[in-house]
Parts: C-alpha cells; structure tokens; sequence
C-alpha cells in the first residue's frame, strides 16, 4: 500500500501565516531547500533566484570573499540566515564580517553582519530597495549593497545613526567603492558579464 500527502495536507500540518515562531521558523527553514524569510510572526518564502541574478552575486562573492578573507573576516552567500531582531530573519545574497570571530558569526545564523549585499528579485523589488534597506539599519549593519540587475546598477549605503545615507550609486563603466572598507571596490560592468 502506498500513502499519499499532498502539499495541501502538508500545508495544514503548519502554522498559519502570523501564527509563527522563531522555533517553527527555524525548523521548516532547517530542513528546507529554498529560502524562507521570517517576519511579524509569518513567513515568506522566496523565489528562486535567476541565471544572471547568481551571476552577480557569484562575482561580488569573488571580491568579498577576497577582501575580506585577506584581512582576518568572512564572507559567505545564501542561504545563510541573519537574525536582525527578535522575530526577523532574512537570508541576504552576500554577508561579511570584518572579523571572522566575531561574536555574531554562529554556526546556525549570524547576529548581524558588517556588510550585506542584495540583488534585487524582480518578483517584489521594494523588499530589497525599501523594506530591507529600513530593517538593515535597524540592525546596525554598517553598509549595505543593493545590486540591481534591471539598472545594471549598484547602490552603496552606509550606515548614519540609524539610517543609511547614499554613499553612491554606479553604472556601468564605474567602479563601485565601500565607504567602510577601504580599499573594497568592485567594476560594475565585470558584475553584470563584461
């Protein structure tokens, strides 16, 4: 005999959309294959990501990773989840710390980040621009990239109090600089296939 469960059944099995928490969370998004995001008691399940948006983020991943390995910190990809609060956690496309042991870095999420980097999924692009930009500041995160495929642009925050501030947006044919990292550039167009 052979049991049947659809996705429905399964479905009902789970918490209802504001009926989350942070240990339900972190046990579906355990034993997930996709990236799950959590907030305000609900989850939201991301889409996946595309051929030129991994393309990026595997670029920008080469220089962190360079970068930051060569000073003593640590840079990864997703999925790897950040915990900015109690009851929010986002999984960022790229994550560094200035110091690989840092308190922060624990094996199963991060506390926070020294720089995070997002490329913007064309399914909800102010989750990136806006909702995520508002939240990483909450969290203290010292910049921000925001990597934007349909611009072939990356904007580099920086953190001012509790906001961040523009430290400049570059195109094509521009290098995009750190405000924090000295040295911690990366050529947009090499970004984005040149």
């Amino acid at each position: 005999m052979t049991l049947t469960t659809t996705p429905t059944q399964i479905a009902a099995l789970l918490p209802a959309q504001g009926e989350w928490d942070e240990a339900s969370y972190l046990w579906l998004s355990d034993r997930s294959r996709g990236l799950i995001e959590f907030d305000d008691h609900s989850i939201a399940v991301l889409p996946m990501p595309t051929d030129r948006h991994q393309s990026a983020a595997a670029a920008l991943f080469a220089i962190l990773a360079g970068y930051f390995h060569a000073r003593g910190g640590k840079a990864l990809f997703a999925p790897l989840r950040i915990r900015l609060a109690e009851g929010r956690y986002r999984e960022p496309d790229l994550v560094a710390l200035a110091a690989a042991d840092d308190p922060r870095r624990e094996d199963r999420f991060w506390r926070g980040a020294d720089l995070v980097v997002e490329v913007v999924s064309p399914d909800d692009p102010e989750r990136d621009l806006v909702v995520k930009r508002r939240e990483y500041a909450e969290a203290g995160i010292t910049e921000y990239w925001i990597v934007d495929p349909r611009t072939e642009t990356i904007t580099v925050l920086a953190l001012d109090g509790s906001r961040y501030r523009e430290h400049g947006r570059f195109g094509r044919g521009e290098t995009a600089g750190s405000a924090a990292f000295a040295g911690l550039q990366a050529a947009v167009g090499a970004v984005f296939g040149d």
